[in-house]
């Protein structure tokens, strides 16, 4: 088993990193960028209920380094930052299913 005795400022970015999404909206953004990179438009379609709102949240999972983001002209896109975001996730979509 692996030494799980965390410092402070590795154990405040762990949390940082679960509070991004203790939000059901932040949580269907994410689920939707499994499948790729999402037009911001195509995720307010998708998720709404507004730009405004959906802008919103994703800045906070940008902030925490959960996604990124590609502006192509006057369109911005959205994906998964990283494989360990992808992992996180289908981890806890398994345990929640499995609850």
């Amino acid at each position: 088993m692996p030494n799980l005795t965390l410092d402070d400022p590795t154990a405040n970015r762990l949390a940082d990193l679960f509070s991004a999404l203790s939000d059901p909206t932040r949580v269907r953004i994410v689920a939707a960028l499994m499948e790729g990179e999402v037009s911001v438009g195509d995720l307010v379609q998708q998720i709404g209920p507004t730009k405004s709102a959906i802008s919103h949240q994703l800045r906070g999972l940008k902030d925490k380094r959960l996604i990124r983001a590609r502006k192509q002209g006057r369109q911005v896109f959205i994906a998964i930052a990283d494989e360990h975001v992808t992992e996180l996730f289908q981890k806890g979509l398994e345990h929640a299913r499995h609850s």
